[in-house]
């Protein structure tokens, strides 16, 4: 047996010991090598994921600007409180969570039904309020629970509120939560980043045409987190910058003297300082209560509101549009004496009727019989059709229609809200452009008294009226009366903006003003909204059909369905010799100008010049008898523009019943 060698076998564990060695060397340098790497080449990339690791930035949302009347009230403004939110992504199973919280917080099925439509519209991750508005007591049964559900919290939101409901709905509009379409709107806008955490967005009226102004600028807090995502230190802030307070022309009391005056009854009225275009009110009756829509309207009062007869979303100021009947017949007077058409003094018999040349057909005065001689003051004052279908015929419709689109008829005011529509001051050009039809004589006739296809709507005979109250100068109708920045502290004035300067005549003008002032004295058809008034104001009165009758036949309203009677229009400046205020009323199916629409703006100039306020509502009453009614259209003519013509009556921007 052969012993073993020990040199040998030294040789051989001297050579393990250096392999060995060799490898612990090689395998310390690629440690260390990996550690210059992590800790010192690759230091800032793992520093700054080890902090996001801890450290969460948080959006700070900013408060949103208030809103006033030019009083100081306010309109639209912020309230805190608690909402109960629950992050899908995090919460497991969804409704046996909402079970569960709903033995802690009163959770009831609209509440459920909200919260389905805005998870659906929202991502997993995003915290989503399954009940708003916690008492104090449901606050602290949460909070001794909040172990038991994770993904749940509760969070501190500001909400919006309109305290005068109904009131400002259509001026003040309202705030909804951001939709699809709004986010691709921020970020075709370049304003996605200020809208991190924010859920809701101007939809309507004021609320949407400031929104930039009202919305603010939104802070980031850097907020130290544990392992469950709860906040536990701020580390640091950039706070917000809370969005613009908003000062508006509107004087809430006068726009709820015009809204008690109406009552029951459907419409609109606009109210304009003739001086600087100032909107001093603008009422669409009947409205809806905006603080609906803030967190999402639910289907029952969307449906009755979408449902109703009465269309209470439509705007009818800026996108209700009528015939405007005789208050048309100031501004064709002005056009017949500033075109050389005819002369002041100048008189013409009115046998109750009138003739194109060549036919036979008979366009009827809304009086049997006439009025004798008439001249343009006259003419006015008793708003004889007469009258006005002649010189219609004289001048032509290119004339009229050059001569009324400079007042504004047939275009937008450019009032700083959204939706208003233009009107229609028809030309034979568009007729043939519309309908592939030429322009026939008798529809000329019919222009020259307001009907046919001419359409304004209440805000144009408002803004057109100003320029007879201001000798031709026409301003352009702000809301927007100032606003103070936040960031500096200033208040800001928005300067009147001169919409356009109708060259007329200042003999002419005074003519036309004196003719309305007579309108609102005895034997006026405007007599009974001016009795006992202890100013002068200027006035015309309106009646635009809604549907036409036969040759033979006179309106009678007894045998009319109420919504199948004629529209109440008026237009009226006080006072007449150094305007103050401007008005154009509108009441649907009301009947005779002077009799509904009248008394409804005396109240608001009353008002306005006396401090007058009113105690009940304007009585609705029937159209006058044919002896007393103007504006009976003629037989046999087309008297409002065809169906397709009008506007669809539509709920507003963003109104839908999904949040939104």
């Amino acid at each position: 047996m052969k012993l073993p060698n020990a040199h040998e076998e030294l040789l051989r564990f001297s050579s393990r010991i250096r392999i060995a060695g060799l490898g612990a060397g090689l395998f310390f340098l690629i440690l260390l090598g990996r550690f210059v790497w992590l800790q010192l080449i690759q230091y800032d990339r793992y520093h700054s994921l080890a902090e996001s690791n801890r450290i969460a930035l948080v959006p700070a949302i900013p408060a949103r600007g208030v809103i006033f009347d030019r009083n100081s009230v306010i309109l639209a403004r912020n309230f805190s409180a608690y909402t109960l939110e629950i992050t899908p992504s995090k919460a497991g199973n969804l409704e046996d969570t909402i079970n569960r919280l709903s033995t802690l917080v009163h959770i009831d099925d609209a509440d459920r039904k909200r919260f389905k439509r805005l998870m659906a519209e929202s991502k997993d991750f995003e915290s989503i309020p399954i009940h708003t508005h916690l008492t104090e007591a449901e606050v602290a049964r949460f909070a001794v629970n909040r172990f038991r559900f994770p993904g749940v919290e509760t969070r501190a939101r500001l909400f919006r509120q309109y305290p005068f409901g109904n009131s400002f709905a259509h001026v003040v509009g309202y705030i909804g939560r951001i939709n699809d379409d709004d986010l691709d709107a921020l970020a075709e806008s370049d304003q996605d980043a200020n809208y991190r955490g924010t859920d809701h967005i101007g939809k309507l009226g004021i609320e949407k045409s400031y929104e930039q102004w009202l919305h603010g600028h939104t802070g980031i807090e850097k907020v130290e987190v544990d392992a469950s995502g709860r906040a536990v230190r701020q580390l640091s802030r950039t706070p917000p910058q809370a969005g613009d307070n908003i000062y508006l022309n509107l004087d809430s009391k006068l726009q709820q003297v015009a809204e008690t005056a109406f009552g029951q009854m459907r419409g609109s009225l606009v109210a304009l300082d003739p001086k600087t275009g100032g909107v001093l009110a603008l009422v669409s009756e009947p409205g809806f209560d905006p603080n609906l829509f803030v967190d999402g309207i639910d289907p029952a009062n969307w449906k009755e509101l979408n449902d109703s007869p009465d269309h209470p979303l439509i705007n009818r100021t800026l996108r209700g549009v009528y015939p405007p009947g005789s208050t048309i017949k100031p501004f064709m007077a002005l056009a017949g004496l500033q075109l050389g058409l005819r002369r002041p003094g100048e008189a013409i018999p009115d046998p109750g009727f009138f003739t194109l040349p060549g036919s036979s057909h008979r366009y009827r005065d809304w009086k049997v019989g006439g009025h004798g001689m008439v001249d343009i003051k006259k003419a006015i004052t008793v708003s004889c059709d007469t009258y006005f279908y002649g010189l219609a015929q004289q001048m032509g419709i290119h004339r009229m229609h050059d001569f009324l689109t400079q007042f504004g008829f047939g275009d937008k005011t450019g009032i700083d809200l959204d939706g208003e529509l233009t009107g229609l001051m028809p030309s034979p050009e568009w007729k043939e452009k519309r309908y592939k039809q030429p322009w026939w004589p008798g529809e000329t006739v019919i222009a020259g008294i307001g009907q046919g296809y001419t359409l304004a709507t209440p805000l144009q005979l408002a803004v057109a009226t100003m320029a007879i109250a201001n000798n031709g100068v026409i301003y352009k109708p702000q809301l927007l009366r100032a606003w103070a920045d936040t960031a500096t502290g200033k208040m800001h004035y928005a300067a009147p903006q001169i919409l356009n300067r109708v060259e007329l005549k200042p003999e002419f003008v005074q003519l036309v003003r004196d003719a309305m002032v007579q309108v609102t004295q005895p034997g006026g058809t405007a007599a009974a909204a001016g009795a006992g008034a202890p100013y002068l104001f200027a006035a015309k009165t309106g009646t635009a059909q809604v549907v036409g009758i036969k040759q033979n036949q006179r309106y009678d309203a007894a045998h009319l369905s109420l919504r199948n009677r004629d529209h109440a229009l008026f237009i009226a400046f006080a006072p007449a010799d150094n305007p103050r205020i401007v008005v154009a009323a509108m009441v649907e199916n009301g009947g005779h100008g002077g009799s509904t629409a009248g008394p409804i703006a005396r109240k608001v100039i009353d008002y306005w010049l006396l401090g007058k306020v009113p105690n009940a509502p304007v009585t609705p009453v029937d159209a006058p008898p044919d002896s007393e009614q103007e504006d009976a259209a003629p037989a046999e003519e087309p008297l409002v523009a065809p169906a397709d013509t009008v506007p669809a009556i539509t709920a507003p921007a963003g109104a839908v019943p999904n949040g939104h």
